[in-house]
């Protein structure tokens, strides 16, 4: 039994079998579609989508919020740790309101964002960048402050600036708490997204899902949420390999970051 799951991955059988639970509860309790629709039927809601164009549109608009919202908020975080670790004096007088904020749910910002940036994409896109930011900050943080302090000590006895020791060994010794902080933010990020794009939207796969419940169209709402899982796990899937080819001294596995 062993090797049989050890021989690769078993997900499609899981999602089969989730998928065959699904239609037999369905069909066996005979719920309303209203409620719960079958399978099938939310397969023909997915390939109309498909068919229109629709959902490709909604993707993308998706899509372009979370890479906007994740990279502005990987900057700031990576700018902010790393200045915490130059400046001590910086660090006592920013923490607490940081920690302040890092307390506020990013969705309990939305009034406030709407009022200062707008109903438009930069609104969204900020409520990203709160959502994503502090699981990269506090990743990162923690990370430098787990770099063994011998290893700067010999860094500066062998002439390293600050800039080289905090170049060649204090990020490479905080790089698996930084991809830890990373995967979390860009979960974060895809429920951020998705809870921004209920409010004032237009467009988007939030859009999508509030617009099919007002329509009664529970399949449309099925397909919305299989749709986001689909691409959390492939822009997670996507990052692991790019982190593996990247740094191929860190593993990636299980969602443990380690060093090789």
């Amino acid at each position: 039994m062993k090797r049989l799951f050890a021989a690769g991955p078993i997900w499609p059988l899981v999602a089969v079998f989730i998928v065959a639970i699904w239609a037999a509860g369905v069909s066996l309790t005979g719920v309303s579609r209203a409620l719960l629709p079958s399978p099938v039927l939310v397969a023909d809601a997915m390939r109309e989508l498909i068919d229109d164009g629709v959902l490709a549109k909604h993707v993308r608009v998706s899509v372009v919020r979370l890479v906007w919202g994740f990279a502005l908020s990987t900057a700031l975080a990576l700018i902010v740790a790393f200045a915490f670790a130059r400046v001590a004096l910086l660090r006592r007088i920013v923490e607490p309101p940081l920690e302040f904020l890092r307390q506020i749910p990013p969705l309990a910002m939305i009034p406030l964002l709407i009022l200062w940036l707008g109903i438009g994409e930069a609104q969204k896109i900020g409520i990203i960048t709160l959502a994503c930011f502090f699981p990269i900050f506090l990743g990162t943080t923690g990370g430098i402050a787990q770099c063994d302090p011998k290893l700067i000590e010999v860094g500066r006895v062998s002439g390293l600036s600050e800039t080289e020791i905090l170049r060649r060994i204090v990020l490479p010794s905080a790089l698996p708490s930084v991809v830890i902080g990373l995967r979390i933010a860009l979960g974060q990020g895809w429920r951020a997204l998705v809870g921004a794009e209920l409010v004032a939207s237009s467009a988007g796969l939030g859009y999508m899902i509030e617009d099919a419940q007002n329509l009664a169209r529970t399949d449309i709402v099925v397909v919305g949420v299989i749709v986001i899982g689909t691409l959390g796990l492939a822009t997670d899937w996507l990052f692991r390999r790019a982190i593996a080819a990247a740094w191929p001294w860190v593993r990636v596995e299980h969602g443990a970051e380690t060093h090789a």
